[in-house]
Parts: C-alpha cells; structure tokens; sequence
C-alpha cells in the first residue's frame, strides 16, 4: 500500500506540469466542449469549474502568490487529467477491473495517515498536486484503477519495459475513443497518452512543478 500512496503523490504532482499556452483558434467543431472523448463532451464550464476549485483553495493559503505562479498551465493540466480519467475508464472496462468507494477510502486513509493526518494531506496535495480537497478522491481513484488495469495486463509499472506495455494499451485505447481537443487548449499525443507537452499523468516518479511564469487561469 505504501507503493500506492506514493504514486498517488506522484500522480498529482505531475498533473501540475502544463503545456505551452495556445490561443484560441476557429474552426471548433464543437462549440462549449473543452475536448470531445469516445463522442462524449467535455465541457468548458465543467473544466474551468475544476481551475475554480483548485484556485479557490489556493487564493486561501499564505502561500497564494506563489502556488498560483507555478500552476499557470492549469487548464492544460486539468483538461488533461479529464481526459485521460475518460480514457483509463475504457480500458480498465476493457479488461475487466473496477475501484470500489471502500479502496478509495482506505487509499486515503492510509496516505493521510502516513502524512501526518488528514489536515497535512490535504495542504500537501493543494500545494504539489493543484488538487482541491473535493478533486482528491478522483486522483486516488484513478493511481488504483492504474494499478488494477496494469495487473490486468500483466505490467509492472515501477520497470520501464511495464511502462510502456501500459503506455501501448493505453495508445491503442486511446485512438479507439477518438480525442478530439479545443484549439484552445492543445492537441492530444496519442502516442505519449496526455494533452500537448503535459506530464503523462500515470508514470510513477516525482516530477518539479512547472516553472514560475505569469499566471494565466487566475
């Protein structure tokens, strides 16, 4: 379990890393969608909702000015983190495998518990994740189904040959859904599985924040 809770951390902090910010461009197809996966809409107002959050909690901490600085790109990486969560729900279906409320709850108990409680947790997550303490259980989730779709495919993802047998499955799932992105916001690398140059969100290793640059989703 302690190997979970620090890929879960490692998770979050790498959902922190953005893409170059891209303008608006015409020609989207799909008017107040963020991005479009397997036909189903992201929403725009669904994915600022997710900045909102996050940005609330931040503007909360004494630490404010500075969180915000480092999390410029978090649109990007939000949209990111919807997406892929749409694309790792089909292949875990794909194979079979499910997370049930009670794994989630003992994830976060344990990890909470070996952060120095509940309250600890929380701050840390906000401070390396970019994650409000209503996105934490989303974030838990999708490290353990990770996990359980790896097993199912017989990957061990601490080893990079486990990596990039998860990282094909993931491809294949991937264009078999169809992702089509906002101009907005980028394009999405089938190949490496995440929006524009974004961390791939599943690869288990601590990742830096994204370097201090101008805030953008303020």
């Amino acid at each position: 379990m302690h190997r979970r809770r620090r890929t879960a951390l490692s998770l979050s902090a790498a959902l922190l890393a953005g893409a170059p910010l891209l303008t608006a461009c015409g020609g989207n197809t799909h008017p107040g969608a963020a991005a479009v996966v397997g036909g189903e809409r992201i929403e725009v107002s669904a994915l600022q909702s997710e900045v909102r959050d996050v940005r609330e909690a931040q503007r909360a901490t004494p630490e404010a000015d500075q969180l915000i600085r480092d999390t410029s790109q978090l649109s990007q990486a939000k949209l990111n983190g919807m997406i892929f969560d749409r694309v790792l729900q089909r292949a875990a279906d794909d194979n079979g495998v499910a997370v049930s409320r009670k794994e989630i709850q003992d994830t976060r108990a344990q990890a909470a518990a070996q952060s120095g409680g509940e309250q600890r947790f929380t701050a840390m997550l906000l401070q390396q994740g970019a994650l409000s303490a209503g996105q934490i259980d989303s974030a838990i989730r999708r490290e353990v189904l990770l996990n359980k779709v790896a097993e199912a495919l017989g990957a061990n993802t601490s080893t990079p040959e486990g990596q990039q047998k998860v990282l094909a499955a993931l491809t294949k799932t991937s264009k078999g859904l169809g992702i089509d992105v906002n101009p907005r916001y980028g394009s999405w690398d089938y190949q490496q599985v995440r929006l524009g140059e974004t961390k791939t969100p599943w690869i288990t290793q601590v990742t830096r924040q994204a370097p201090e640059q101008q805030p953008t989703d303020a």
